[in-house]
C-alpha cells in the first residue's frame, strides 16, 4: 500500500509540475528593453504643434538620415530618441532668436510599419496599431496556418542600435518595425 502511495504521489507531483510554464522569461536586460518609451526611427511620421505658431505646426516625416527639418530650426534629430526629447530640442532652437517662449507639442501622428511572415495566411507588411500586441499582428495578418506554432513567436528589432530576436508569448507587446517570425510547429 505504502509503495502505491509513494508511486501516485511521485505522478501527481510530475503532472503538477509539467502544469507549470515552461516558458523561459526574458533575461532583465531584454525585459527592460521591450518595456522602454518608444523610440522614433527613419519612416515615422510626426505632429509638430508650434502654439500661435501656425505657420511652424506640421506634419514631418523622419527621413532615412533620423532626422526632421522644419522651417526656421533647420534640422532635428530623431532616430532613437523620444518624442519628449525632440520637444524639448526644437523649443530650445526656437527659443535662440525666434520665438520668445515656445510651447512645443510633438506626437507620432503615423507609425512605421511592422512585418510579418512565417505561418500565418497573409504574411506581409502592415500598419502599426498603437498598442498592438503578438496575437493582434497575427490577426491583422489573417490568423495563423494549420501548422503555425501558437504558444510563441520570433520578434526581431532593434534596441539601442543592436538587432536583436526574443521570442515573445501572444500577449506581449508588438512594436514599430519589429519583424515576426511565425515557426512551424514540429507536430
Amino acid at each position: 500500500m505504502r509503495f502505491f502511495l509513494l508511486a501516485l504521489t511521485l505522478i501527481a507531483t510530475a503532472l503538477l509540475g509539467g502544469c507549470t510554464s515552461s516558458y523561459p522569461p526574458p533575461d532583465p536586460a531584454t525585459y527592460k528593453a521591450l518595456v522602454a518609451p518608444y523610440r522614433l526611427d527613419s519612416g515615422d511620421r510626426l505632429r509638430v504643434v508650434v502654439f500661435g505658431q501656425a505657420d511652424l505646426t506640421n506634419s514631418y516625416t523622419i527621413d532615412q538620415a533620423g532626422m526632421i527639418s522644419m522651417p526656421l530650426v533647420g534640422t532635428v534629430a530623431a532616430r532613437g530618441r523620444t518624442t519628449q526629447e525632440i520637444e524639448a530640442d526644437i523649443a530650445t532652437k526656437l527659443r535662440g532668436g525666434y520665438v520668445r517662449n515656445p510651447d512645443v507639442s510633438v506626437e507620432v501622428d503615423r507609425y512605421r510599419p511592422f512585418f510579418i511572415m512565417g505561418e500565418v495566411t497573409s504574411a506581409g507588411q502592415y500598419p502599426y496599431v498603437t498598442g498592438m500586441t503578438v496575437q493582434t499582428a497575427v490577426a491583422i495578418a489573417g490568423g495563423f496556418t494549420p501548422r503555425a506554432q501558437k504558444s510563441d513567436v520570433d520578434v526581431t528589432r532593434q534596441v539601442n542600435g543592436k538587432v536583436m530576436t526574443v521570442r515573445l508569448l501572444p500577449t506581449q507587446p508588438v512594436y514599430p518595425g519589429d519583424t515576426l517570425n511565425v515557426r512551424e510547429r514540429l507536430f
